[in-house]
């Protein structure tokens, strides 16, 4: 009986251990996402909600934004009172866009490892944008390496370009006309490569949502593709006329100088003839 008994033991231990096993192997359900952003097995670490309402932040950014624009206004105006309404206009966006690119966005390529845990006004306000972008939330080679020449060349390029619009600078077209078409390509970039990753993987880095796609992720950038384009023809334009002009007092001028050979030649002649 005592080796009978010690058989049932083995047994009953034996079927415990299986049942442990076979309960081990039964897949668990996915946890949900512990974060609101796309796509939903995104990975980020120490992520932590915005703990500010989504109208303060934007109350406050838009308030940074408009205190800007008045100050250049002012400051432009006493330094060239003659400047036109539409100068004036180009001043402020050059300026807006110097701002925005050598400090919000500068606060992304100096942060972005963080930006997730912050509390930060800035951290927040990325991290609200990234529901139409997670690839400003994980680093992305991309986003780091656009955004950190847009802070190092066309930040102070904007600054240069306002300032020699408020001076009337011969150099403002030329200058405009290179920060624009660096917007144009890198507003062309920042697309082609998010629509070009979604074509080829079906993967989305943007909420499906009208406000976060439509609003944020088109709406937001799509100024600087507008804007750009519009300055880019105006500045094209004045230096072709400004060329045409140039041209055209460099013929009269030869023209000029041509008449006056002509006219002392003749006069020579005349008194060789006597």
């Amino acid at each position: 009986m005592g080796a009978f008994d010690n058989i049932v033991s083995w047994w009953v231990a034996a079927q415990g251990r299986v049942n442990d096993t076979a309960a081990a192997a039964v897949p668990l359900e996915p946890l949900p996402p512990q974060h609101p952003y796309f796509p939903q097995d995104l990975v980020l670490s120490g992520y932590v909600e915005n703990e500010t309402p989504l109208h303060v932040l934007l109350a406050s950014f838009a308030g940074m934004l408009g205190c800007t624009i008045l100050a250049t206004g002012v400051l432009a105006r006493k330094v060239n009172p003659q400047l036109t309404a539409s100068s004036l206009a180009v001043v402020s966006w050059f300026v807006m866009c110097g701002c925005l690119h050598c400090f919000f966005e500068g606060y992304f390529v100096a942060n972005h490892a963080t930006i997730v845990s912050s509390q930060h006004l800035f951290s927040q306000l990325w991290k609200e944008y990234a529901l139409s972008d997670s690839r400003y939330l994980i680093s992305d080679p991309f986003m780091l390496s656009v955004e950190a020449i847009t802070v190092v060349v066309l930040g102070p390029l904007s600054f240069l370009s306002a300032a020699s619009t408020v001076l009337q600078s011969p150099l403002r077209h030329p200058l405009r006309m290179i920060v624009c078409i660096a917007h144009l390509f890198s507003v062309s970039l920042y697309y082609s490569t998010s629509l070009t990753e979604s074509y080829f993987t079906g993967r989305w880095d943007s909420r499906p949502e009208p406000q976060y796609f439509w609003l944020y992720y088109v709406g937001f950038n799509l100024p600087w593709a507008a804007v750009p384009l519009v300055l880019l023809n105006n500045s094209i334009k004045s230096v072709v006329v400004a060329l045409r002009a140039v041209e055209r007092m460099a013929v009269t001028l030869d023209e000029s100088k041509s008449l006056r050979d002509g006219k002392g030649t003749a006069e020579l002649e005349e008194k060789k003839a006597e």
